[in-house]
C-alpha cells in the first residue's frame, strides 16, 4: 500500500506536535518538582527555625483541637502533647494547674470570638519553667475555621536573673540603711567630705561633739572638729590624704563638751570620689598608759624587794628589768639592764658561770629555750647545776610578745622536803608493821590516818576509810560488827576524848566473830587524837583455857586424894568377892546350875574381869598423877608384844570389817616394863578400832628413830577437832551444866599417856576431823 506525500507530511506533523507537546509536558513537570523540592525545604527550614526559636507557636481550634510542637510538652513537663486543651492539666503535677487552665480557656474563647489579643504568664508545676503567652485570632490562611495562635515564650532564666536583681537591690537598700543607721548610731564622730574638702555629711556624735544644734547648721556652717596642727586645717589634711590615696591617721587633742580629748583621727579616701573620716576617743587609753607606767615602776620597784629571781623581757628579746636575786642567781653584770642584753646573751652569760643545767649541745638547748617566746603556755623546768643548787624556772609569756622568766632557789626546799619524804615513809612502815591496829583523827573528827592492820581489826572494807569518813561516820560502819551494838557509843567517846578533851582513855570491846579488841584513845602532840586496838582474843581464850586447868587440875586432885584413900575397900573387896562367888557358882559348889545360869554366871565373871581392867586403869592414872606409878622394865623386842596384841584383837577386827596392817623390826629392842606398855598401846589400838568405820584401815608401824623407838598407830577414821582431842588428851569433857568441867568416863588415852610419859617418852596424838587420827610414841 503506498502513501502519498501530504499523509506522510500530515504524519510527520502530528508527530512533531506530539513530540513538542511531550517536550512542554515534561519541562513543566520538571519545573513543577522543581518548586515542590524547594517549597519542601523552605518549609524544613522554616519548622527548624520554628522548633529553634524562643517561642513555640500553640493553635487552638474551634472545637478545642491544639497543634504545637512537642518542645511545648517538655516546657510544661508533659512526656507528649494531648490532642484537646482541655487536657492540659496534667497529674501528678505536670501540665498546667486546673486554675491556669480555666483562665487560658476563657482568654482562647474571647479571642476567637472577638479577635482580642491576650497576655498570660504562668509557671509550668512539672518543669519549674516560667512561660509567657501571647494570644491573638489566627491568620485564616493559617487556619481558616477561626483558630486561635498562642506563641509561648520561655523566660525561666530572664526571671531567674530578675528575681536575683531584686534581691540585690533589696539587700542593698537594706544594707545602705543599715549602714547610715549604724554610722549615725556610731559613738565616735564620723563625717564625709567632698572633692572640694567640704563637709557633706556628719553623724550624731559629730554634732554633739562640736555643740551644734543639727548636721546641716554643721555642713552649712563648716563646723570643724579639728583643730589646726601645725598650721594646717582639718581640710587640708584631708586635701594630702586625698592627693596620695592613703589613709593619714594621727593624734591630736580637741575640745569636747568643755574638756580636753586626746583624739586618734583618721582620714580615709574613698574609691569613688570624697574623703571619710572619725575619730576615736583615746583619752582613757592615755591615762591608763600612764597608771600602767607607774604600776610597772611600782612593780619593779617591789619585785627588788623580793628574795625570788624575776626578769622581764620585751618583744624583740630584750631584757628590759631583773631584779638583784634574779642577777644573783644567774650572776649577770650590773650593765646587763641598761645594755638590754638579749635573751640569748643571758644564757650564755649564766652557762659561762656554771648557772644552767650541763647539756652536751648548748646551742641546741638555747635555740629550744628561745622558742619560750612564741608560745602561748607557760612553761616550767627544774635546773639541776652543777654546784648541787636546784632552781625552779618558770617562763610567762607575755599579751605583747615579751616573756616574764622567774627563776626560785629550791635547793633548802628540797632537801627538806627529802627529808620529809623519808620520815613519813619511816612512819608508814612503821604504823603498817605494828601489831596494833592504829588510826589517827584530826581536830574536826575526820579520819586523817591508818595503818593496813585497821581495817581488818574492825571488819571494815579499805574503801570506806578511803574517803577519809567522820569518826560519827566511821563508828556508823564499825557498829553492826559488834557484838553488842550499844559499845558503839564507847568507842565514839574514847576518839572524842582523845581529840577534843585530850584525854587518854579506852576499854573492850567483843566483835560479832568472836574476837575481842582491846582499844584505847590517845592524844597526839600535834592536836589530833589516835584510836588504837589490840586483838587480844587469843590471850583471853589463853586465860580461860587457864582457868579451866586451874579448875579441872583442882577437881581432879580432889577427886584423885579421894580415890586414893578409899580405892582398896571401894573396888577390890567387892570385886574379889563378886568373883568368888561367880566362880563357885560356876564350879557348881552351890549346887548344880543348869545350861543358862552357867551363862549368866560366866557373864559375870567376864564383866568383872573388864571391870577389873578398868579399876587397874583408874588406880595407875590416880598414881602416875600422884607420882606413885611402878615400873619393872627389862630389855625386850616389842614385835613380839605387838604381834600379840593384834592376833588377840583379830576377831574385832574381823566383826568391824577393818583391815589392820602391822610393820615393824623385829631386831628392835627397848627397855621398858612389857606390861605397862602393853596397856598404854591397847587403849590406842581399841580406840583406833572403835572410832574407824568399816572398810578403814589400821596401821601398825614399830621403827627404830636414831636412838630411840617409834611406834606410830594411825587410822582413816572420822578423827576428832582440836577442842574435841585437847580434852581427850586432858581426860575431861564439859560439865553437864556447861559451866565446867568434869571427868571422863573413858580415860584410855589419858592413862596411854601417863605411862608413856612414866617411861620417859611422849606421845603425840595428830587428828583431823573426816582424815582420821595418828598417834606417835617415842620411848629412849
Amino acid at each position: 500500500m503506498e502513501f502519498s506525500s501530504t499523509a506522510l507530511v500530515a504524519v510527520g506533523l502530528v508527530l512533531a506536535v506530539w513530540t513538542g507537546v511531550a517536550a512542554w509536558l515534561m519541562i513543566a513537570a520538571s519545573s513543577k518538582a522543581r518548586s515542590a523540592e524547594a517549597a519542601r525545604k523552605v518549609a524544613r527550614r522554616l519548622g527548624r527555625m520554628i522548633e529553634e526559636a524562643p517561642a513555640v507557636p500553640l493553635t487552638v481550634r474551634a472545637d478545642g483541637r491544639i497543634e504545637a510542637p512537642d518542645r511545648l510538652a517538655r516546657w510544661l513537663g508533659l512526656d507528649s502533647l494531648p490532642p484537646y486543651l482541655s487536657e492540659l492539666a496534667g497529674v501528678d503535677g505536670a501540665g498546667l494547674t486546673e486554675a491556669q487552665l480555666e483562665e487560658l480557656t476563657k482568654l482562647v474563647r474571647r479571642a476567637q470570638k472577638t479577635a482580642a489579643p491576650f497576655r498570660m504568664t504562668i509557671g509550668a508545676p512539672g518543669s519549674g519553667r516560667s512561660l509567657a503567652l501571647r494570644g491573638t485570632l489566627a491568620d485564616p490562611q493559617v487556619s481558616p475555621s477561626g483558630a486561635a495562635m498562642i506563641w509561648v515564650f520561655d523566660f525561666s532564666e530572664s526571671e531567674q536573673e530578675l528575681v536575683q536583681l531584686r534581691d540585690e537591690a533589696q539587700r542593698a537598700r537594706n544594707d545602705f540603711s543599715s549602714l547610715v543607721g549604724l554610722i549615725e548610731a556610731a559613738p565616735m564622730p564620723m563625717w564625709f567630705r567632698g572633692d572640694d574638702c567640704q563637709l557633706r555629711l556628719v553623724n550624731g556624735a559629730y554634732v554633739a561633739a562640736v555643740g551644734a544644734k543639727s548636721a546641716d547648721a554643721v555642713v552649712e556652717n563648716q563646723i570643724e572638729l579639728i583643730e589646726r596642727v601645725d598650721g594646717l586645717s582639718a581640710a587640708q589634711v584631708a586635701g594630702q590624704a586625698a592627693s596620695q590615696k592613703r589613709a593619714i591617721e594621727r593624734i591630736v587633742t580637741a575640745t569636747i563638751a568643755d574638756s580636753r580629748r586626746s583624739l586618734r583621727v583618721t582620714d580615709l579616701p574613698l574609691k569613688g570620689a570624697g574623703v571619710a573620716g572619725y575619730a576615736v576617743d583615746i583619752e582613757e587609753m592615755e591615762e591608763q598608759a600612764r597608771e600602767f607606767r607607774a604600776f610597772r615602776e611600782a612593780q619593779r620597784s617591789m619585785l627588788d624587794q623580793l628574795s625570788i629571781g624575776v626578769a622581764q623581757f620585751d618583744e624583740q628579746r630584750r631584757l628590759t628589768f631583773a631584779n638583784q636575786p634574779y642577777r644573783r642567781i644567774f650572776s649577770l653584770p650590773h650593765g646587763a639592764v641598761s645594755e638590754h642584753a638579749s635573751f640569748e646573751q643571758v644564757l650564755l652569760t649564766a652557762r659561762d658561770h656554771g648557772r644552767t643545767p650541763e647539756v652536751r649541745d648548748f646551742p641546741s638547748w638555747r635555740a629550744e629555750h628561745s622558742e619560750w617566746f612564741l608560745t602561748d603556755n607557760s612553761h616550767e623546768e627544774a635546773w639541776p647545776l652543777s654546784d648541787g643548787t636546784h632552781l625552779r624556772i618558770v617562763a610567762q609569756p607575755m599579751p605583747d610578745g615579751g616573756l616574764v622568766m622567774i627563776a626560785e632557789d629550791r635547793t633548802e626546799q628540797l632537801s627538806l622536803s627529802a627529808t620529809r619524804d623519808t620520815l613519813l615513809r619511816t612512819r608508814t612502815a612503821t604504823f603498817d608493821n605494828l601489831y596494833e591496829a592504829l588510826a589517827v583523827f584530826a581536830p574536826g573528827g575526820n579520819l586523817e590516818l591508818w595503818n593496813r592492820g585497821f581495817a581488818s581489826a574492825w571488819s571494815l572494807d579499805p574503801e570506806v576509810l578511803d574517803s577519809h569518813p567522820s569518826a560519827e561516820a566511821l563508828i556508823g560502819k564499825i557498829a553492826p560488827h559488834l557484838a553488842d551494838k550499844s559499845e558503839a557509843d564507847a568507842i565514839g567517846e574514847v576518839v572524842r576524848a582523845a581529840t577534843l578533851d585530850r584525854k587518854r582513855s579506852g576499854g573492850q570491846v567483843v566483835l560479832d566473830d568472836g574476837r575481842v579488841l582491846q582499844y584505847a584513845g590517845v592524844p597526839l602532840p600535834d592536836g589530833n587524837g589516835m584510836l588504837t586496838a589490840l586483838d587480844v582474843t587469843d590471850s583471853r581464850k589463853a586465860e580461860d583455857a587457864l582457868r579451866e586447868r586451874n579448875r579441872a587440875l583442882e577437881e581432879a586432885d580432889a577427886v584423885m586424894t579421894r580415890f586414893l584413900a578409899n580405892m582398896s575397900y571401894e573396888f577390890r573387896t567387892p570385886l574379889t568377892s563378886i568373883a568368888g562367888f561367880a566362880e563357885m557358882l560356876s564350879t557348881g559348889l552351890g549346887g548344880d546350875l543348869p545350861e543358862q545360869a552357867k551363862d549368866y554366871a560366866d557373864a559375870i565373871m567376864e564383866s568383872v574381869e573388864r571391870l577389873s581392867e578398868q579399876v587397874e586403869n583408874v588406880l595407875d592414872l590416880s598414881q602416875s598423877e600422884a607420882g606413885l606409878m611402878p615400873l619393872s622394865k627389862e630389855n625386850f623386842a616389842p614385835m613380839p608384844l605387838v604381834t600379840q596384841m593384834v592376833q588377840k584383837r583379830e576377831q574385832a577386827i574381823t566383826n568391824a570389817g577393818l583391815s589392820l596392817d602391822l610393820r615393824g623390826d623385829n631386831a628392835l629392842e627397848i627397855e621398858a616394863d612389857p606390861r605397862q606398855l602393853r596397856r598404854a598401846l591397847s587403849q590406842l589400838i581399841d580406840n583406833a578400832i572403835t572410832y574407824t568405820p568399816r572398810e578403814g584401815k589400821v596401821l601398825v608401824d614399830l621403827r627404830k628413830d636414831g636412838g630411840a623407838c617409834r611406834i606410830v598407830i594411825s587410822d582413816n577414821g572420822k578423827g576428832m577437832a582440836q577442842d574435841e582431842l585437847e580434852r581427850a588428851l586432858d581426860g575431861l569433857r564439859p560439865s553437864a551444866d556447861g559451866e565446867g568441867l568434869e571427868r571422863r568416863q573413858g580415860l584410855g588415852i589419858p592413862l596411854a599417856r601417863q605411862l608413856v610419859e612414866a617411861h620417859g617418852g611422849t606421845l603425840e596424838i595428830v587428828s583431823r576431823e573426816g582424815l582420821g587420827t595418828t598417834a606417835t610414841i617415842r620411848l629412849p
